[in-house]
């Protein structure tokens, strides 16, 4: 069999492998062109949109397809300027608080909506950004509406300030193997604050689609129910004393009695709910100059200076005594930097006394029996003395309090004079006296047949302390 090598035996062969290979070209050229002609759209398209948002994007019904940013950001300004004079009112009964847009800058987020609708097919995803520009009819947008929510929470706060009212527990005092009331309880009143942010987001976004300058936001109030109220004084199961705290505060300036006498009647009266913990500083309450305290000396820094409320440790102090003998859980105490005398007067030892300071510092008893227990207090000004009588029901609990011990005593640092430029030149007087610094303890162990209700032990650690003279300069 022969090869045949020369064309010239078969020309027609020749002829249709030309023409086929020129077919097959056409469709690559058709393919490059169609391409060339896409990219050239695309890149005029690109050039024309280079500042610009894309032609399908739409905000709140209004298409912004060829306008800058800028545009954008200032059609939202000038949508704006409405705000500005617009004045909303708070009220409640005779109380009014009013506050301008401008106060608030309530408005539209401008340059927000800009930056979004520039963003529009303008992500890291190709693909993405391909079918949002050529293939999505419209991109709608939300314009932002805000405001200054600080401004707004700082109001609230001043109106809270104004218009909330405690409630009033009723106030109660055992007389006659009985208990009886002698400060009925109080409804008070609360701002709703929640509802009242609530009211006035929903003023504002009506105020998008209204004219009105002019909003008036009515407050929300609430009625605040006292937890101990006077009609069921006859179900707290009180029937007889269960524990009393006793202390002497001689030698006390008229402030301090003063202070001592007020911080006891606030807590006259006063229920302690079973199964709760009491708080010292949450039934006492604020004590400054504001709530009819005077000032006396305390211990601020290392200086003896006049505060306001000095003395009222010395009613937490009987209280905690009162505690102890009525065999109830003590929950938080803490003893004071050094000794102070008030707390020895009358045969006492160290140890025996509760130094608070609020909010950081607290005395807190828990009432663990089935009943409640009334606190009833006594100050005799005269002799300066300070009853706590808890009246409850008996359980049948004793509270035993023993091995109180005294040990590592240090003198005290040599005396420490101060000037005074409210005492005349030439007058000194003490405002406090030496204490020798110690370790005490004892232990407190509280039984109810064989069972054991406590069994703990208290420890201070007192410093030595210096005798405080003030010495007049005038």
């Amino acid at each position: 069999m022969h090869i045949l090598k020369n064309k010239k035996i078969f020309p027609h062969l020749v002829r249709t492998s030309f023409f086929l290979n020129r077919m097959s070209v056409i469709p690559i050229v058709i393919v490059g062109m169609v391409a060339f002609v896409i990219f050239i759209a695309f890149a005029v398209f690109e050039s024309i949109y280079a500042n610009r948002i894309y032609p399908n994007v739409i905000i709140d019904n209004v298409s912004f397809g060829g306008k800058t940013p800028e545009d954008v950001a200032a059609y939202w300004t000038s949508r704006n300027i409405p705000f500005a004079s617009m004045r909303f009112e708070l009220k409640f009964q005779s109380l009014i608080a009013t506050f301008s847009g401008r106060d608030i800058d309530l408005g539209y987020d401008a340059n927000l909506s800009a930056a979004q609708a520039y963003s529009v097919g303008r992500s890291n995803s190709w693909l993405s950004n391909s079918y949002i520009k050529f293939f999505q009819k419209q991109v709608n947008l939300s314009p932002y509406f805000r405001w200054k929510q600080n401004v707004i929470d700082d109001i609230l706060l001043q109106l809270s300030d104004q218009l909330d009212i405690p409630a009033e527990n009723a106030l109660f005092r055992f007389s006659g193997g009985k208990v009886i009331v002698f400060k009925p309880s109080k409804d008070g009143r609360q701002l709703i604050v929640a509802e009242t942010n609530k009211r006035i987001q929903d003023a504002f976004l009506t105020s998008t689609k209204t004219s009105n300058q002019q909003v008036m936001i009515a407050l929300p109030i609430e009625i605040v129910h006292p937890l101990i109220t006077t009609d069921n004084s006859n179900s707290f199961g009180i029937k007889e004393l269960i524990g009393t705290g006793y202390s002497e505060f001689a030698g006390s300036i008229s402030g301090r009695i003063h202070n001592v006498a007020l911080a006891a009647s606030r807590l006259n009266g006063i229920l302690i709910k079973p199964g709760t913990i009491f708080s010292f500083n949450v039934a006492i309450g604020d004590i400054s100059a504001a709530t009819g305290y005077q000032s006396a000396y305390i211990i601020k820094e290392g200086k003896t200076v006049l505060g306001d409320g000095g003395g009222v440790c010395q009613v937490s102090s009987t209280l905690f005594r009162a505690a102890l003998n009525a065999g109830l859980p003590i929950v938080e105490r803490h003893a004071h930097a050094y000794r102070v005398h008030y707390y020895e007067e009358g045969g006492f030892k160290p140890g025996l006394d509760a130094t608070v300071f609020s909010p950081t510092v607290d005395l807190k008893i828990q009432n663990n029996t089935s009943n409640y227990i009334l606190i009833q207090t006594k100050t005799d000004t005269a002799k300066l003395t300070l009853t706590f009588d808890l009246y409850g029901s008996k359980d049948g609990r004793i509270a035993q309090i023993s091995n109180h011990k005294v040990w590592g005593q240090s003198a005290p640092p040599p005396p420490l004079y101060q000037d005074d430029p409210t005492l005349p030149k030439g007058v000194v007087n003490q405002v406090d006296w030496e204490a020798w610094g110690a370790n005490a303890s004892f232990d407190y162990k509280v039984t109810r047949g064989m069972e054991i209700l406590e069994n703990t032990t208290f420890i201070s650690n007192f410093r030595s302390w210096q005798a405080v003279y003030l010495r007049g300069t005038q």
